[in-house]
């Protein structure tokens, strides 16, 4: 069923007119949720209209959403949001940056502010003030795809192509950047709604973006909507309401659609092949390179755009997907440890070796948590339904082994999850076998202890959860860790070392030789996510 949206724009302060107006609107149309576009309070503080609000003397009529604009958010309010406490009744802060699903199901992707490009280091900390960095943009891309794309800053060139006029006056007025434009074609939202500063209405025509070896993807068609200041003297539109159904995609384009006015098409550059070591969707651990004597000659690092890690990757492996959340999301691994039919004695029809990825492009879990603090959480649910998953289909005869290498110089972290028959760890090998390994390779040796998330951790590790349920006995769980640091060439293959061993596949210790074809690996992620059905929290 779809849900209608009634989006408004720029209160300046004018709260308690607008929601009276909102509430009549309401009454007779049934929203599901409202939106206020750019600043919803005004430059200069009403303490009196604050003290209202907070204290809730002011209706909002439904759920109503918004983000920080282009002047900052009154110190009383902030303190509010600092807080983690609710501003009044159905009035919801997004963040600056934040990525919500709605209860019916429709997804808002969030960018507030004005890009500001002298500030350095990443993203954003502060989400009262009315600006936002490069990185909060490119973080953003991580989402992979939108419902609503919401920003106080408008794509540069979205005007391009258009046949609906644009005053030069109002286009130089509006804040503007490439930065959201790429945000917006990573995204390809079905609406992108942002606001005019001036009394001005625009809505461009709807557009729609070609593919990297084809013509388009008539599919994705995003109407790009800026609007006016609510109550402006123009008498310009200021309320925008329209309806909405989660996953749906047009069978034709509406009339009037355009191509997309960002950098249409050239044709998708593909990654190097090999030369810089960073050459599988979904590779075992393979940002270790090539070998060492070829270090020397490796491109910098990839970016989002070119992270195999990175759902905003043009050149996105979207069969290996299994399971998308809102911090982070499960994949098959390109060339398993297992064979596809290695467990089917025990129930499972596909290799069960998992990788757990967080959507944020850091190269740690402490870089991760500083602006997604949630993701640690999420991440650790998906692993304890895979566990759950694969005891259960197994008939607890399975355990799960799941590693994780923490290290400031990867690319973009992740776990890697795999099952091994559950005496083994319930009998105290698997740990055996690692230290021993360990030793063999002249590394530190493994220390029983929980380290929670691993942000106060202040070097490189490697971590192993070791975990089995009997049925008679109950859960076996154990994490392991080794530090790393520069005395000792790390072995990235070790967690595949050791298990191989033990699972009679030292054959398949390289990834690369054991690759499958597309067909193959589409075949184990769609009978991955059949077994898994019952335990995805996000479907």
């Amino acid at each position: 069923m779809a849900s209608k949206v009634i989006v408004l724009g720029s209160l300046n302060g004018k709260l308690e007119a607008a929601f009276q107006k909102l509430a009549t609107l309401h009454s007779k149309n049934s929203f599901a949720f409202a939106i206020i576009t750019g600043n919803l309070f005004g430059a200069e503080q009403d303490d009196g209209l604050i003290t209202r609000l907070l204290d809730g003397q002011v209706a909002v009529p439904l759920t109503t959403y918004f983000t920080v604009g282009t002047h900052a958010l009154p110190p009383r309010i902030a303190e509010r949001i600092e807080k983690n406490e609710e501003i009044c009744e159905n009035l919801h802060f997004l963040g600056k940056r934040s990525i919500i699903t709605t209860s019916d199901g429709i997804r808002i992707v969030t960018l507030g502010g004005i890009l500001d490009r002298e500030i350095m280091g990443g993203t954003s900390k502060e989400q009262h003030l009315p600006f936002h960095t490069v990185g909060d943009a490119t973080a953003l891309r991580g989402a992979n795809k939108t419902d609503i794309l919401l920003t106080s800053t408008w794509s540069s060139n979205v005007w391009a192509n258009s046949k609906i006029p644009l005053d030069p006056a109002n286009r130089d007025a509006v804040a503007s950047s490439s930065e959201v434009a790429e945000l917006c074609t990573a995204l390809k939202p079905r609406y992108h709604l942002t606001f005019s500063p001036a009394d001005f209405f625009y809505e461009r025509e709807p557009f729609f973006y070609p593919t990297p070896d084809g013509p388009s993807d008539a599919k994705q068609v995003t109407r790009f909507i800026s609007m006016a200041p609510y109550g402006n003297a123009a008498k310009q539109k200021a309320l925008y309401a329209f309806s909405l159904q989660a996953g749906e995609m047009p069978d034709t384009l509406p009339p009037g659609t355009t191509l997309s006015p960002f950098n249409p098409s050239r044709g998708a550059k593909r990654p190097p092949a090999s030369g810089d070591g960073y050459t599988g969707r979904f590779a075992q651990d393979h940002h270790d390179g090539p070998a060492r004597r070829r270090r020397r000659h490796r491109s910098p690092p990839p970016g989002p755009s070119r992270c195999f890690f990175c759902l905003s990757n043009e050149n996105l492996a979207t069969h290996m997907v299994c399971s998308i959340g809102e911090e982070a999301y499960v994949t098959t691994a390109k060339g398993p440890l297992p064979p596809s039919d290695h467990f089917s004695d025990q129930g499972l029809s596909f290799p069960g070796n998992q990788i757990i990825i967080p959507l944020a492009h850091e190269p740690t879990m402490r870089a991760i948590h500083a602006n997604n603090p949630e993701a640690f959480a999420e991440m650790t649910r998906f692993r304890e339904a895979l566990q759950a998953m694969i005891a259960t289909k197994s008939n607890y005869n399975l355990g799960v082994v799941t590693w994780e290498i923490s290290r400031a110089n990867n690319i973009h972290h992740h776990w890697q999850l795999m099952p091994v028959p559950a005496k083994l760890i319930r009998e105290g090998l698997i740990e055996v076998g690692f230290q021993a390994q360990a030793e063999d390779s002249k590394h530190p040796a493994f220390e029983e202890k929980d380290i929670g998330s691993g942000v106060d951790e202040s070097g490189d590790f490697l971590r192993l959860w070791l975990w089995s349920d009997d049925r008679d006995t109950g859960i076996v769980g154990k994490q392991l860790v080794m530090p790393i640091d520069d005395t000792f060439r790390f072995d990235l293959q070790l967690p595949r070392r050791v298990l191989a061993k033990f699972l009679n596949l030292e054959q398949r210790i390289r990834w690369q030789d054991v690759g499958q074809s597309e067909a193959e690996e589409t075949e184990d992620a769609t009978q991955f996510k059949a077994a898994f059905e019952k335990w995805d929290f996000t479907s």
